[in-house]
C-alpha cells in the first residue's frame, strides 16, 4: 500500500518549479517583439510545462504513472535551459540573468531528480 501523498502545493519541488516559471515569464517580457511567437513562447510553455508536470503526476493514482509526468517534467527543464542560453546567445538577457536562471533550472532539476528517486522506491 502507498504512503499518503503530500498536496503537490505543498512540495518543494513544485515550489521551485513555480517561481521559475514566474522568473523565465518575468525575463522575456524583456525580449524584442518579434520573439512573442519564438522564443518567449516555447520559453513560456517550457517553464509552465515543469510544474504543471509535477502537479499532474502528483495527481496519479500509482507512483509509475506518476514518474512518467515527473519524466516530461524533467525533459522541459533541460529544454528551458537549452533556451536560456539560446536567448544568451542572441543577448535578450544579460551575463547575470542567464546564470540567475541557470541556477534556478540547476536547483530544480536536484529536487526533481530526489523526487523521482522517492517516487522510484515507491514503485518497487
Amino acid at each position: 500500500m502507498e504512503k499518503e501523498k503530500k498536496a503537490y502545493t505543498d512540495l518543494d519541488v513544485w515550489k521551485e518549479a513555480r517561481v521559475l516559471a514566474n522568473e523565465v515569464y518575468n525575463a522575456t517580457k524583456l525580449f524584442p517583439k518579434e520573439e512573442m511567437f519564438g522564443l518567449i513562447s516555447q520559453m513560456r510553455r517550457c517553464a509552465v510545462s515543469i510544474a504543471s508536470n509535477i502537479a499532474e503526476g502528483c495527481g496519479r493514482n500509482h507512483s509509475k504513472d506518476s514518474i512518467q509526468f515527473f519524466f516530461v517534467s524533467r525533459g522541459s527543464l533541460y529544454e528551458l535551459e537549452t533556451q536560456i542560453y539560446i536567448a544568451s546567445d542572441q543577448n535578450y538577457i544579460n551575463e547575470t540573468l542567464g546564470k540567475a536562471l541557470l541556477s534556478k533550472v540547476e536547483i530544480t532539476r536536484k529536487l526533481l531528480s530526489g523526487f523521482i528517486k522517492y517516487y522510484q522506491n515507491l514503485a518497487k
